[in-house]
């Protein structure tokens, strides 16, 4: 998207403000399913929590996706939305036994990562088709809270396990129709990733009535210029190849699955907020906007670096800013950056603003989440309208004292 057409848009809606490109998330599904577009059975389920506003999942539908989502709030945004139950997989962690089992009952496909849940289930349950969560014990990227594969991870059950595992389902005699991992995000080497498949398609060869084989997801996406992305079409061509032979290895189709979460939306979002100050210190000039951590708490969660532009001058001399928010704590978004020269008024964007960002938005100091727009055809639908003080107040319940 051009700088006058987010100016545009914050013109008309205010800020801060949330807007996605509805063309670069079909982009990049269509880049995905044609990365594997030999394989005869691929499906892709966009992973809800990276953002869950019901027009992009419907928008995401529209293009054939199915969802994987983490909580029952989540399966039932999927349905709100019109996914049949049947194109929705359930990947929670550390949830009840009685969740899964209301889950179960809206027909969802079950994927358990623990084996006190796995036992208790197909004890109960031995007729519903269950998918099983292996963690391989692969690093995917570098950040530990973001790479979920590694050892010391609560996600998954370890493929030293899998001894036990076996056992259990002999015992309870459950149906197992799917082997899922997720290594975590930002995976930086295809080799790594293609090692962690292996353990998969290992894994696989001990159950005979699976339907699918899922490898979930983290693909890296560029977040600053230069930065390095997972090549998703070297990646295609070389676990295409494999999985067809394991296909045939294991005498029967298969299904492939992935459930991409940043790599559909990351790029295609936009954060953009106003200069309330710009600050001269002894050492610093601080640029100070209408937002914080509230709004955008990555970078101060994770140290993620989010491309940072002045779009109100974009061609002007460009100086060293550090840019903070207005919650009365520390919240920088980025520390001595080099952006056009900033005056108070000016709108910044932030790129990359998709994924993980509106959805881990709170209303901490008391502030309102701001409104999203999605960007379609040439024009900005309003998808989510920006809070009001009497969202703060709606489920308080006032005592007389």
């Amino acid at each position: 998207m051009e700088s006058q057409q987010l100016l545009s848009i914050e013109s008309e809606f205010g800020s801060p403000l949330y807007v996605y490109d509805a063309e670069k998330i079909e982009t990049q599904y269509n880049r995905l399913t044609n990365a594997f577009a030999k394989v005869e059975k691929l499906r892709i389920n966009y992973a809800v929590k990276a953002l869950s506003n019901i027009s992009v999942l419907k928008l995401l539908k529209q293009m054939g996706s199915g969802l994987d989502t983490v909580s029952i709030q989540e399966v039932q945004l999927g349905l709100h939305a019109g996914f049949t139950p049947d194109k929705i997989i359930y990947t929670p962690n550390g949830v009840s036994m009685d969740e899964i089992e209301a889950v179960a009952r809206l027909g969802v496909q079950i994927n358990i990562d623990n084996l006190s849940i796995l036992e208790q289930f197909g004890t109960k349950h031995p007729q519903i088709p269950v998918c099983i969560r292996i963690n391989p014990h692969v690093m995917a990227g570098g950040n530990s809270n973001i790479s979920v594969g590694h050892i010391d991870s609560k996600f998954g059950i370890s493929i030293h396990q899998l001894p036990h595992l076996l056992r259990i389902v002999e015992n309870t005699k459950m149906h197992i129709n799917g082997i899922h991992m997720h290594t975590g995000s930002d995976i930086l080497d295809i080799e790594v990733f293609l090692y962690a498949a292996e353990i998969l398609f290992d894994t696989a060869k001990h159950f005979k009535t699976l339907d699918f084989i899922d490898f979930g997801s983290g693909f890296k996406v560029p977040y600053k210029k230069g930065d390095i992305e997972t090549n998703v079409e070297e990646f295609g061509r070389k676990l295409t190849k494999r999985f067809l032979a394991f296909e045939k290895e294991y005498g029967r189709e298969l299904t492939l699955a992935f459930e991409p979460g940043k790599f559909l939306v990351s790029e295609a979002g936009y954060f953009l907020a106003k200069v309330n100050v710009v600050k001269q210190t002894t050492s610093t000039v601080f640029a100070g906007i209408d937002s914080g951590f509230n709004h955008l708490i990555r970078p101060m969660l994770y140290g993620s670096e989010h491309f940072i532009e002045n779009i109100s001058h974009p061609k002007g001399k460009e100086r060293f800013y550090t840019v903070v928010g207005y919650i009365c704590e520390t919240d920088t978004f980025g520390t001595n950056r080099r952006i056009s020269e900033i005056k108070e008024g000016d709108v910044l964007s932030f790129r990359n603003a998709g994924a993980y960002c509106f959805s881990m938005a709170s209303n901490y100091n008391s502030r309102y989440k701001p409104a999203e727009v999605l960007w379609k055809d040439g024009k900005a639908h309003l998808i989510r309208e920006r809070e009001t003080f009497e969202d703060l107040l709606k489920n308080q319940v006032e005592i007389e004292l």
